[in-house]
């Protein structure tokens, strides 16, 4: 869907765009021409409803130069810079929650084409740790969002719910082994699966510290993952230009785990803000339609960690 709007805003901005070139430097000229050849014939300067009568543009002409401006604001904005988009799921919990909207600064993994998304300039690649959003490799018509947690060459391991990560070797000696990834328990309570409290953990990833849950009384879903040829259940070697990624609600998300890896032209950009926050929490006897918020939540308003 996202794509379809892209290519629509691209064409908007075409078809204003060449409305307002050829008013601009034919049509334009052209009434200017013809109120001088009247204001010759009538041997004086016209005025009022008769001058501005020869000057008037089109109705369509004008409207369509007028939006042309916005429209190719909201193009380049939309396209190069920032994007707004909507947490749909509790995958990422507690970091996201469903109702944040958030920015994807586009521009964070390379400037791509807004038709067929190519890269066209690199500008950087994402890092361990980094909330990013991503065509989903099953339907790229789908985006999703997730955390970094596998560069390529990375060999991950996630086992009785401890992740392991073993960076990629680039001529290091002696190459770096495999260690788990810390985190630090902080209680149970706070969130929940059904009636079943999560735990909630602070994990050090990279040089990103986050939060993640977990759920202590459901196994980890091994028979479900993603067979990589050649590696065992629950170990991953993460190819050439893909990515690894993990929800921070670690028994309630489908990721690479179960999927594979994100190649890197699926990449749509870093999210890095949360700019709004309802809530769409409600009880059991709420006559609200579940797309209605029911408040606001503004202390979730800043930048992503």
């Amino acid at each position: 869907m996202a794509q379809y709007f892209s290519i629509l805003l691209v064409m908007l901005t075409l078809a204003t765009g060449l409305v307002w070139a050829l008013d601009r430097y034919r049509w334009a000229p052209k009434r200017r021409s013809q109120l001088a050849d009247a204001e010759a014939a009538a041997r004086g300067t016209l005025e009022g409803p008769e001058r501005d009568k020869l000057l008037a543009q089109p109705g369509w002409v004008e409207n369509s130069a007028g939006v042309f401006p916005v429209i190719a604001a909201v193009m380049i904005l939309r396209s190069f810079l920032f994007e707004p988009f909507q947490i749909p799921s509790g995958s990422m919990m507690p970091t996201l929650l469903v109702g944040d909207f958030v920015l994807v600064q586009k521009f964070a993994y390379g400037l791509k084409d807004p038709v067929f998304a190519k890269k066209v300039i690199a500008t950087g690649e994402p890092k361990r740790g980094d909330v990013f959003v991503f065509k989903d490799p099953r339907d790229p018509k789908i985006d999703l969002i997730k955390r970094v947690v596998g560069l390529p060459g990375d060999k991950i391991v996630y086992r009785n719910k401890h992740l392991y990560v073993q960076p990629a070797c680039k001529g290091q000696q002696p190459c770096p082994a495999l260690a788990e990834v810390a985190s630090v328990d902080e209680g149970l309570g706070a969130f929940f699966i059904g009636n079943y409290p999560l735990d909630n953990r602070l994990e050090t990833l990279g040089d990103v510290k986050h939060h993640i849950l977990q759920a202590p009384g459901i196994p980890d879903r091994v028979g479900e993952y993603y067979r990589q040829p050649g590696q065992r259940a629950g170990q991953w070697l993460v190819p050439a230009g893909h990515y690894f990624a993990m929800g921070d609600n670690r028994d309630n998300s489908a990721d690479s785990r179960f999927w594979g890896f994100v190649p890197e032209e699926n990449l749509v950009g870093k999210a890095v803000f949360i700019w709004m926050s309802f809530n769409m929490d409600r009880g059991p006897d709420s006559w609200l339609p579940s797309w209605v918020p029911t408040g606001v939540r503004f202390g979730r308003i800043g930048p992503i960690k």
